[in-house]
């Protein structure tokens, strides 16, 4: 399933020098010209637009290209210092965007001969010297300071780079999202209740608060053709097994699987109609009411939806649904879970849920059950039951501290293979390192998170670690 197209972040580049050494070096500012041009095209290979703001080598030059990256909305800003700048050529382009500012300076030799070098060289060889100027002075005029410092021929400085384009490309998409958040949370459950102010004021992202009737309106609207597309495209892309050993699964029946198939059709008119870009929902119903019904079905609809990128939360878990957006736009998917037990002799952890799961990160095909009943909720229907890809995966979770703060819960392991639970949940084995499973649980526990969170493919963390601090939010690792 082709997950929604996202718009290519954008990074305003410009690369900085210092006016008076071009008639000193006569060399100095062609070489500068050369490498601004060959790492402007590094930047659009990694997938980004850049809007280029050239060479700024003077307090009057600045107004102007600050202008211009506000004009252009730009998701970073990555100002290059190729030779010496003073500090007050870069400060008025932070000052004049709400977009992130990257200071980028980068040596072009591992090392010099230093029988020979000469001033002209190391005018531009010697291009960090100017950052711990450019930190301080942003510092003292309370603009945010990140940098990258290192080796033009370094891999690992242009990883950086890259992740550094990403957290903020993610940091955009966030203040421009809209999280439906239909029904209520699961009652009781302290740890996952959210304060929706927070939301918009922490991660920019505003809640859209939708209900069961605008749900139900559009279930209602939902045409028998409408239903028989979505029942084939669920036989495409599930299979439909004979119950596992459970006594709660059972086959799929037909009845139940158009059922879900009209809800989800449902959900695809509410999704486009309040132009969400993510859901989280619960509703509890009562004595098989209509509304009971409808969100008892949704789980097929929001398993379809979370691997088309719009990600779905069960349990009305809005601060995971954020978690999940995060690693959806990190290009790693992202499926609601919690840790589901402990295997001591495996070595490794179990995190699964029941509801929707990331089908878009799975390595098999995955199953859809019938389930008699859905444990602690009402209802009955159609479950997912899939796991992650084996290879690398990072779990995030989103939790409050006790200020009311938001904080980052994160740990990279690795999806490893073996039988998975036949429950119509998600579910996964990971181990992460040399971890025992009972050292990770009490690792995790101790952070204060809340019982979910989100399991994407591959390594995480750097992103992670960059979008923390865009935010401005704490971050606990818990493994890496």
């Amino acid at each position: 399933m082709e997950r929604t197209l996202r718009p290519r972040p954008k990074v305003g580049y410009f690369g900085s020098g210092l006016a008076a050494y071009w008639p000193q070096f006569p060399n100095l500012k062609p070489a500068v010209l050369a490498t601004m041009e060959r790492h402007a095209a590094k930047l659009g290979k990694m997938g980004c637009e850049v809007v280029n703001g050239g060479l700024v080598d003077g307090a009057e030059k600045s107004n102007a290209v600050g202008d211009l990256f506000a004009r252009e909305q730009v998701d970073l800003i990555i100002g290059e210092i190729l030779t010496y700048t003073a500090s007050h050529v870069l400060v008025p382009i932070a000052q004049r965007n709400i977009a992130p500012y990257l200071t980028l300076a980068l040596q072009m030799v591992p090392t010099v001969p230093y029988d020979r070098v000469g001033t002209e060289d190391m005018t531009l060889i010697g291009a960090a010297m100017t950052a711990p100027e450019v930190s301080c002075a942003f510092n003292r005029c309370r603009i945010p300071f990140h940098c990258v410092v290192g080796g033009d021929f370094q891999d690992s400085v242009w990883e950086q780079v890259g992740e550094w384009i990403q957290a903020a490309a993610a940091k955009r998409a966030m203040m421009n999202a809209r999280l439906g958040y239909l029904g209520h949370c699961y009652p009781g459950m302290l740890d996952m209740y959210s304060d929706l102010t927070m939301h918009q004021g922490g991660l920019g992202v505003h809640v859209e608060i939708v209900e069961m009737c605008d749900l139900a309106h559009r279930v209602g609207q939902v045409t028998e053709e409408e239903i028989d597309a979505k029942v084939e495209d669920a036989r495409q892309m599930f299979s439909m097994p004979a119950p596992g050993y459970d006594r709660i699964t059972k086959r799929v029946s037909p009845e139940e699987l158009r059922w879900a198939a009209q809800v989800a059709c449902a959900e695809d008119r509410l999704i486009a109609d309040f132009d969400l870009d993510g859901l989280a929902y619960y509703y509890r119903g009562w004595n098989n009411n209509e509304y009971e019904r409808i969100a008892a079905a949704m789980i097929l609809g929001n398993s379809l939806l979370t691997a088309r990128g719009i990600p779905c939360a069960g349990e009305a878990d809005l601060k995971t649904c954020a978690a999940m957006f995060i690693l959806e736009h990190f290009n790693a998917g992202g499926s609601f879970c919690e840790l589901y037990l402990l295997d001591f002799e495996g070595g490794f952890v179990v995190a699964g849920h029941d509801g929707p799961g990331h089908i878009g990160i799975g390595d098999k095909k995955p199953i859809l059950r019938g389930m008699e009943l859905f444990h602690g909720k009402a209802g009955h229907g159609v479950s997912v039951e899939f796991n992650v890809k084996n290879g690398p995966v990072t779990m995030l979770g989103l939790t409050q501290t006790g200020e009311g703060r938001f904080k980052f819960v994160a740990a990279e392991g690795e999806s490893i293979p073996g039988p998975i639970l036949q429950v119509g949940n998600t579910n996964t084995r990971v181990r992460f390192g040399d971890m025992r499973p009972e050292e990770f649980g009490q690792a995790w526990t101790e952070t204060g998170s809340t019982h979910h969170f989100a399991l994407g493919i591959g390594h995480q963390m750097g992103k992670i670690e960059k979008l923390a601090r865009l935010l401005d939010i704490d971050l606990a690792v818990v493994s890496r």
